[in-house]
């Protein structure tokens, strides 16, 4: 009997790849034949709306339908079959597990955007127009080509611990250099207070690259006739970048805390690679994939992914208001 075309073969998967090139060749070519049957000026707009259509309805059925279903279902039950009301909502805010969640995750949104901002923009002015600049900017750039897994299991090892006994080397960096320094090796992932700011220096490490490089390259666009009128007024190395360099680069710092604040919001492999959410470290976005998946509760997952929702639009509505406001100058 021969071989079923099917999406798990390979001549099924490249069967879809084709009529998936054909689909949108087709799409296009209904398109620019929409667009031949008008003429003027509206036909510039009629094309414009054409091509915005397959769009639009992607958009729909990608983001605003699984939107839509996603809050209706924040509303029931964990097997979904019961309406409830709010109470997935207030299990969310009474439960003290779920506000330890909640907790973390604004210590990850407060602190995790800013320090990274910072680092990346002091080393961009230390190693600006200096004779090693392209190598230090590859070094401190080196970690955004790693993914968060690979970036968690190498700082897994940074923070290994093993126990202080005499025949026990330990493995971890952080550890061993508590031991050369006369004290004790601690299991540095299982302290409370410590444990969500030690993952939240994963991050850090990750995303200073990338503001190093937004935030440089605006410091160069910053024209040498400003930079020379201020030094020849003898304005100060702290008036300097107080005065000049940071208004100048504002609206990129304001890009590189909003982009950093929406990936902290959504943050996950970090935890999950290192705590599994374990010790009081767990996250909105950690928390909302255990309560669905692993604990079959859907409706409280479902309240999980509104809240992260709703955390988010106020730093997409900050941002766009700022891109408009630089737009405007």
């Amino acid at each position: 009997m021969g071989r079923v075309l099917t999406a798990d073969t390979n001549a099924g998967k490249f069967g879809l790849m084709i009529a998936a090139i054909l689909l949108f060749a087709a799409v296009v070519g209904i398109i620019l034949f929409l667009a031949t049957l008008f003429r003027g000026k509206l036909a510039d707009r009629l094309t414009a709306y054409f091509y915005l259509l397959p769009t639009l309805l992607m958009l729909a059925v990608g983001l605003v339908y699984p939107g839509v279903r996603t809050i209706f279902q924040s509303f029931f039950d964990a097997a979904g079959n019961s309406f409830i009301g709010l109470d997935n909502y207030q299990t969310i805010f009474g439960d003290s597990e779920q506000l330890k969640v909640l907790g973390n995750t604004v210590i990850w949104v407060l602190v995790t955007p800013f320090v990274a901002t910072a680092i990346g923009l002091v080393y961009a002015i230390l190693v600006d127009k200096s004779k090693f600049e392209s190598f230090a900017k590859a070094l401190v750039f080196l970690p955004m080509a790693i993914s968060f897994v690979g970036a968690s299991i190498i700082w897994s090892f940074v923070y290994a611990y093993r126990p202080d006994q005499a025949n026990v080397k330990q493995i971890g960096l952080l550890n061993q250099i508590v031991v050369w320094l006369g004290g004790t090796p601690q299991n540095w992932l299982l302290i409370n207070w410590l444990n969500t700011l030690l993952l939240i220096i994963v991050l850090i490490w990750i995303q200073a690259g990338f503001a190093m490089t937004i935030l440089s390259a605006a410091i160069k666009a910053i024209p040498d006739d400003i930079i020379e009128a201020a030094r020849l007024d003898g304005v100060s190395t702290w008036g300097m970048f107080r005065f000049i360099t940071l208004p100048a680069i504002r609206p990129a710092v304001v890009v590189v805390l909003t982009t950093i604040a929406i990936g902290t919001l959504k943050v996950f492999d970090i935890v999950r690679t290192m705590t599994g959410g374990q010790y009081g470290t767990s996250v909105i976005a950690n928390e909302f994939y255990s309560q669905s998946f692993r604990s079959g509760n859907q409706g409280l997952g479902a309240a999980l992914a509104v809240i992260l929702f709703i955390m988010v639009i106020p730093i997409v509505v900050y941002n766009v208001r700022q891109l408009k406001r630089s737009e405007a100058l």
